[in-house]
């Protein structure tokens, strides 16, 4: 799946006219999942309605149609089982761990079925690329009516961070704007470091203005998977430094679907490419067990370390000479 990133990365330009065809009008609050003031409880139950006024987090959310059973290569932006998906899935387990930094922006997006990374020649890339245009149309919607020079985090997951590596190179990479950007944060894809001129991948902890990246194995690698990974770009999500080895007592802790925060639960290791972690140590810890890969998990399993790391930037951020 992983390995269209870098296939798209060489074709997008030559298919931007195509993805204009069809318009979403972004200037609907109704085509947003999450905007100021229009936060859902699945946000406001974390106690994060009242971020920074002077960060702003704009969050593209991953893949959640999936089903072999669903033909279709885009989902409507109007599907109702879809935003509820995006609200009580994405918004819940990933989004919140980023909205205690900024004023969050999520918008909804005809997004591509899982099957497109796969079948690119059939259908694949258009679906893809109309996805991206939304995502695109609603970020610049979204610096045109809302921004107004804060600093920007971008946050996202999979199919989301493949879009968000886009709108790295199409808005910040080497323009003005690259200013703005506190940090991306893209987990979720295979993305190598030299994908763009000015924007590097940052490793240090407090470091602004440029990328961070991962993807979660467990210790005995999904080879099938790990090959689209092997030698792309990764920081370690505990000590997001060049640290290759963190204990379990330096996890800050993970959010699972009962709501609760389980702390020091696993080690993490880099390891070429990639991060692999031991089985989690929870209450529900079977579970681990019969997962082959962690990558659903990118986000939430590093909920509370990504929420503290997301407060460090922005701190330094904020104290830049202005």
């Amino acid at each position: 799946m992983k390995r269209t990133i870098c296939f798209l990365f060489t074709t997008y330009l030559i298919f931007n006219s195509f993805a204009q065809k069809a318009f979403v009008d972004y200037a609907n609050p109704e085509n947003w999942a999450v905007l100021p003031g229009k936060y859902p409880n699945e946000l406001l139950h974390f106690g994060c309605q009242t971020p920074s006024d002077s960060i702003d987090v704009f969050f593209c959310y991953p893949t959640l149609i999936a089903s072999p059973e669903d033909k279709r290569w885009n989902v409507p932006i109007e599907d109702s089982i879809q935003q509820k998906r995006v609200i009580e899935e994405a918004i819940q387990y990933q989004a919140s761990a980023f909205s205690f930094a900024g004023n969050m922006y999520i918008p909804y997006y005809r997004q591509a079925h899982l099957r497109s990374y796969y079948e690119l020649e059939k259908g694949g890339r258009e679906a893809l690329l109309l996805a991206y245009a939304d995502v695109k149309a609603a970020f610049q919607y979204y610096l045109d009516h809302y921004n107004n020079g804060k600093g920007i985090i971008l946050a996202g997951h999979s199919q989301g961070s493949t879009h968000l590596s886009f709108i790295l190179k199409d808005f910040f990479d080497g323009t003005p704007l690259q200013k703005q950007l506190v940090a991306a944060y893209i987990p979720g894809i295979g993305i190598d470091s030299t994908n763009y001129k000015d924007i590097k991948l940052m490793d240090r902890p407090e470091a602004i203005g440029g990328f961070v990246t991962w993807n979660t194995f467990k210790r005995k690698f999904d080879k099938k998977q790990y090959i689209f990974y092997k030698g792309k770009a990764v920081v370690n999500p505990v000590s997001w430094d060049g640290n290759h080895f963190s204990p379990r007592s330096e996890h800050k802790g993970f959010l699972f679907r009962n709501g609760k925060l389980y702390t020091q639960s696993f080690s993490t290791h880099v390891d070429n490419g990639v991060i692999w972690i031991s089985v989690p140590h929870f209450p529900y810890r079977s579970m681990a067990w019969t997962m082959k890969h962690y990558h659903v998990g990118d986000v939430n399993l590093f909920w509370e370390d990504i929420r503290q790391n997301t407060l460090v930037r922005s701190t330094a951020y904020l104290a830049q000479p202005k």
